[in-house]
């Protein structure tokens, strides 16, 4: 049975109070770096050096409050930043207690607990500018006089984690969240068992947590989608990786593909490839932003007002979606099929491509059991060459994850070779109807067209392992158009 998440066609399954709506704000930081991250600090400069980049927190919290959010996010790393050895960042971290356990709060309790200078101040925001702050920093635990053969004691006697910490408006710590998926993260420790965290609001109802690399994961995020949960924090220290993984293109991807409002928030660092925020939302047009080349290297705030969205019955994690327009399908073109197919490499994986030959037709490439459909129109008539690409098994380079992909992109030069590069730009415009049967139900469509630009998929369908996304009306050249799957079932294979 299909779950429909389009807002004009919700089911009895999956509902959005449309007159229902909250105001969420994300904060894309520059973050202000250590230049020597190797070379630890006392705790006075650790301070010193957080509280620049506070600083600018208050600023926008400020800027927020004033055009009405509810809920700030800001991102992972932005108050310390990164490159840290486990040694290094030891004055920057502060015991965070659970909120389970102990309920505090920083601002009004600021002597309760030693060096807890950052979350005091985190807490003095929200309570300042009566917002919910998500904010993420360097956090420590001490072992207990006896740890579990399962949970091993490192050799200084404490875990580092990176965190995530929740302070309601009025400044009392909510949640804390330790990041399970670390990406290559020297000074920080993997929790021993993960934690699936969520937290309450009188505006919005309930959020879940994740950082960055998590996103890509089952756990913990299928983890709260099997719980019902429908609004996610995300943020996110994410270096782009055209032409599948850039930050928008994903965040955008996940959100529709899973049902789910994602407030993203990513660091802006033009040396690292760092940019792409976003409000994201299943019932209601993306806010997002995504630096080009050339733009000043600024912070940017984003601030939207879109729907609740209440709990489901049965699992969205198990997928079967449908998200229409309200428009009826377009009758395929006449077909000129292309057989031919290479293996050139995409995103360090060896995919399987066939190019789109001629102004219409249809396309077919296939990758072990995977198999892509693709039915097109392509205008106006001009040189750019595009294929379509098939990829199913385990990406194993910055990160181990079995995948399952179809796409169809813009080839970077005018040979067969060049597909699967990086293209940021193009101006042929397609109708498309991409389809794939797909061993897993977590699939996420996408449509990235030039400059950056995300378009809504007109139609998405999925029953059965098959997925089918159509797309036309477009305002900008297709530089990516996919259906990524991913096969959390094959990652230990």
């Amino acid at each position: 049975m299909w779950l429909l998440y389009w807002a004009l066609l919700a089911s009895v399954r999956v509902y959005a109070t449309l007159d229902s709506t909250y105001v969420a704000a994300v904060y894309e930081h520059r973050v202000i770096l250590n230049p020597s991250p190797h070379i630890p600090l006392s705790r006075r400069d650790a301070l010193r050096h957080m509280r620049q980049n506070l600083a600018v927190y208050e600023e926008q919290a400020a800027l927020a409050a004033e055009q009405g959010a509810q809920i700030l996010v800001f991102p992972e790393d932005g108050i310390h930043g990164f490159n840290f050895t486990r040694g290094s960042i030891s004055a920057y971290l502060e015991t965070i207690p659970d909120p389970r356990e102990e309920m505090w709060n920083p601002c009004t309790e600021p002597g309760r607990f030693n060096n807890t200078e950052i979350q005091q101040q985190l807490s003095c925001l929200a309570r300042r500018h009566k917002l919910y702050v998500v904010a993420n920093m360097a956090g420590v635990q001490p072992c207990p006089p006896k740890t579990q053969p399962t949970s091993p004691c490192p050799a200084d006697g404490r875990w580092q984690f990176n965190t995530n910490v929740v302070f309601r408006s009025d400044g009392l710590l909510v949640a804390r969240y330790h990041k399970h998926n670390l990406y290559f993260e020297d000074a920080f420790d993997k929790p021993a068992r993960g934690e699936t965290v969520t937290f309450d609001t009188p505006f919005a109802g309930r959020f879940g947590l994740i950082t960055c690399f998590d996103i890509l994961f089952y756990e913990p995020k299928i983890n709260l989608l099997e719980m019902g949960i429908r609004q996610i924090i995300f943020p996110t220290a994410w270096m782009n990786q055209l032409p599948l993984l850039d930050t928008i293109q994903f965040q955008t991807a996940f959100s529709l593909g899973a049902g789910v409002t994602l407030l993203a928030a990513n660091i802006r660092s033009d040396q690292l490839a760092m940019t792409g925020s976003g409000i994201y939302s299943p019932s209601a047009a993306a806010t997002y932003h995504h630096a080009r080349g050339g733009d000043p290297e600024e912070g940017r705030l984003l601030v939207a007002r879109i729907p609740v969205l209440g709990p489901v019955t049965g699992t969205l994690a198990h997928g079967g979606y449908s998200l229409r327009d309200g428009c009826p399908p377009s009758p395929p073109p006449p077909p000129s099929s292309s057989t031919s197919t290479f293996t050139a490499t995409m995103m360090h994986d060896p995919f399987r491509f066939t190019l789109l030959n001629g102004s219409q037709g249809e396309a077919e490439v296939c990758d072990g059991d995977l198999c892509c459909r693709l039915t097109f129109r392509r205008f106006p008539e001009n040189d750019e060459l595009y294929a379509l690409g098939a990829f199913a098994g385990l990406h194993i380079v910055n990160g181990r994850y079995a995948v399952q992909v179809c796409a169809v992109v813009r080839c970077a030069g005018s040979q067969a070779t060049s597909c699967g590069q990086i293209v940021e730009e193009a101006e042929t415009k397609f109708h498309l109807v991409l389809e794939g049967a797909f061993k897993t139900p977590h699939v996420y469509p996408s449509v990235l067209a030039s400059g950056y630009t995300l378009e809504r998929p007109r139609r998405v369908e999925q029953s059965d392992g098959r997925v089918t996304m159509e797309h036309s009306h477009m305002a900008a050249g297709l530089v990516t158009a996919y259906l990524y799957g991913r096969a959390y079932h094959l990652d230990d294979q």
